[in-house]
C-alpha cells in the first residue's frame, strides 16, 4: 500500500496465542455471520465465504459478482482464491494463502486457514452490520 501502509491489523495465529474453537463453533461462525449453511469445515474450500468475509471487513476490496457460490469445479474455487489474494493485497494483509491445500477440501487445512481468518477478522471488525443476502 505504497508510503501508507496495510489497512489492516495482521495476526500471526501459533497454537498459543489461538482461541481453539472447535469445528462446531467455527462453522456456526461462519453460518451466522453470512448466513450461509456450511455443515462442514471442508466446505470452505471453495474459497466462497472469506471473500464474503473480506467485503465485510473492507467493503469493495472483492467483487462479490466475481466470486462463484455455488460450484464443486476445482478451477472455480481457484478462481474465488484468487480474487482473495488480490483483496488481501489490496489492503495489506501478510498472509500466505496454501490455495493448493485449501482446494483439495482436507479437513486440517481448511480448519487451520478458517482458525487463522476468525482471528484476522476479530482483530479488524468494528461491528458495523452486513447483509451478506
Amino acid at each position: 500500500m505504497g508510503e501508507q501502509g496495510p489497512l489492516c491489523v495482521n495476526v500471526h495465529a501459533t497454537n498459543a496465542t489461538t482461541e481453539n474453537l472447535s469445528r462446531h463453533d467455527m462453522l456456526h461462525w461462519v453460518n451466522d455471520c453470512l448466513r450461509t449453511n456450511y455443515t462442514k469445515i471442508e466446505e470452505l474450500c471453495s474459497g466462497a465465504a472469506y471473500c464474503q468475509f473480506m467485503d465485510m471487513l473492507f467493503p469493495g476490496s472483492v467483487s462479490l459478482r466475481k466470486v462463484k457460490f455455488k460450484t464443486n469445479l476445482e478451477h472455480e474455487y481457484i478462481q474465488n482464491f484468487k480474487l482473495l489474494q488480490a483483496s488481501f493485497k489490496k489492503v495489506g494483509v501478510d498472509k500466505n494463502i496454501p490455495v493448493d491445500r485449501l482446494i483439495k477440501g482436507r479437513f486440517q487445512d481448511n480448519f487451520e486457514f478458517v482458525q487463522w481468518f476468525k482471528k484476522f477478522f476479530d482483530a479488524n471488525y468494528d461491528g458495523r452490520h452486513y447483509d451478506p443476502v
